[in-house]
């Protein structure tokens, strides 16, 4: 099976998130390839790069590099997200990968009565983070990704959380522990 690691971990090889991450996708044993979002110099849509999107997919030119990540995302069998939990999310780099993924007849299309249908492979997103606090309430980074889900037809979405990591007296191998517990639950 093909994995995509979405690796949102923009303090690289330092980030708590991504450790968890490497250790769960090496657990699997599974094909594996990465979007590090950090490598990438995605930049959010403007006015000039939406028409030209527009101009590409009215032609039909789907091999055009401007779709390569819209359709490794909508070809993955598995998708895994690793994002650190930012401002009440996610970082911004995440909503504009996600911006570049959302392309109408690659990830999703519209029916004949104008319902908005999924057309991925991806049977399950996988959503790993941490965060320095305690979340109280709804983790809004992950419900957007189960709004994304929906709208790419992908049925299942996972959630695996180490919380408190930055505070004072909190055991963090025992929160991280926590995590890795539930992570290896999971398949």
């Amino acid at each position: 099976m093909t994995i995509l690691f979405v690796n949102a971990c923009l303090r690289g090889e330092d980030s708590r998130t991504l450790v968890l991450c490497r250790e769960y996708l090496a657990s699997r044993g599974d094909d594996v390839a990465e979007v590090n979002l950090a490598s990438l110099d995605l930049r959010p849509f403007d006015a000039e790069m939406v028409a030209r999107r527009t101009a590409q997919q009215t032609a039909g030119a789907w091999d055009d590099p401007l779709f390569a990540l819209s359709r490794q995302f909508a070809e993955a069998e598995d998708i895994v997200i690793g994002a650190p939990y930012w401002d009440l999310s996610f970082p911004a780099a995440l909503k504009v990968y996600f911006e570049h993924v959302s392309v109408c007849d690659l990830t999703f299309h519209y029916t004949e009565d104008a319902r908005c249908e999924g057309i991925c492979r991806a049977r399950r997103i996988t959503y790993i983070t941490t965060c320095g606090g305690f979340v109280e309430g709804a983790n809004f980074g992950y419900e957007y990704v189960c709004g994304i889900a929906k709208m790419f037809g992908i049925p299942e979405t996972r959630f695996v959380a180490a919380e408190g990591l930055d505070i004072v007296g909190v055991d963090v191998e025992a929160q991280l522990d926590k995590a890795r517990a539930q992570l290896a639950r999971l398949d």
